[in-house]
């Protein structure tokens, strides 16, 4: 039976698992969307949500607690300054998942996951120059 199992392994041991949402975590606040299969999609997601959570409130303790899982500053920085206060009114469901059909190759489920709020275009000139 399977009772009481609060995640999917992914076939991967721990530390390797650990890695993995790490890097995917911080692809998708650095690109702001990640192409994934859709197990991986679902598992970053709940990491991801948490984080953006915590981003909402800069603190101290909000800080270090996503710097945990994310080594880069820079994008905790982006983090806390850009993408969490653009969700200050939003009380939860800060990505979203698009599927995109089958893997040629093995015929996994392939998803796109982003963040559901984007910058305003004006914002992006802004940032570019």
């Amino acid at each position: 039976m399977k009772h009481k199992i609060g995640y999917n392994r992914l076939g991967r041991k721990t530390s390797h698992r650990k890695a993995l949402h790490r890097n995917m975590v911080t692809s998708l606040f650095r690109y702001e969307r990640i192409k994934t299969t859709k197990a991986k999609a679902l598992e970053v997601r709940k990491t991801a949500e948490k984080m953006i959570t915590r981003a909402k409130a800069d603190s101290l303790h909000n800080r270090r607690t996503v710097a945990k899982k994310i080594y880069d500053k820079g994008i905790i920085a982006k983090l806390f300054n850009d993408i969490g206060p653009r969700f200050t009114e939003r009380p939860g469901g800060y990505t979203r998942i698009l599927k995109l059909g089958k893997r040629s190759g093995d015929a996994a489920d392939m998803v796109l996951l982003e963040l559901v709020e984007k910058k305003s275009e004006a914002e992006n000139k802004k940032s570019t120059k």
